[in-house]
């Protein structure tokens, strides 16, 4: 059974206070659409790179996270060409950038 879907606005700002009460920067660079956009989160790691996160579901219908640039970190600028690109084809896409020195994301569900 598939859970409920909180829109985007609403868990963008949830999630952005999260990192707020746990002392990691967090802030928006692209708002999206506010019922229905896409969220990447962009974990931003200094001197070791990016990665960027995609809310997905999973085969059994359950929310999950992809790592859409792949396992390791890239380097930044590649995250954000990645990002661009993705921006092209979903205008209502959300991007929040997270900075975080020991790679902390403070995602609520299943990593895949």
């Amino acid at each position: 059974m598939s859970q409920p879907r909180l829109n985007a606005k609403f868990w963008v700002q949830a999630y952005i206070r999260l990192c707020e009460i746990s002392a990691i920067p967090a802030m928006v660079v692209r708002h999206g659409d506010d019922t229905a956009g896409t969220v990447l989160i962009k974990l931003y790691q200094h001197g070791i790179g990016s990665t960027v996160f995609e809310r997905t579901v999973d085969m059994d219908g359950n929310r999950a996270w992809l790592r859409a640039t792949g396992p390791d970190p890239i380097p930044d600028h590649e995250a954000d060409a990645f990002i661009a690109k993705q921006a092209k084809f979903d205008p209502d896409l959300w991007v929040v950038e997270v900075e975080s020195r020991d790679g902390s994301h403070l995602l609520d569900d299943p990593i895949i």
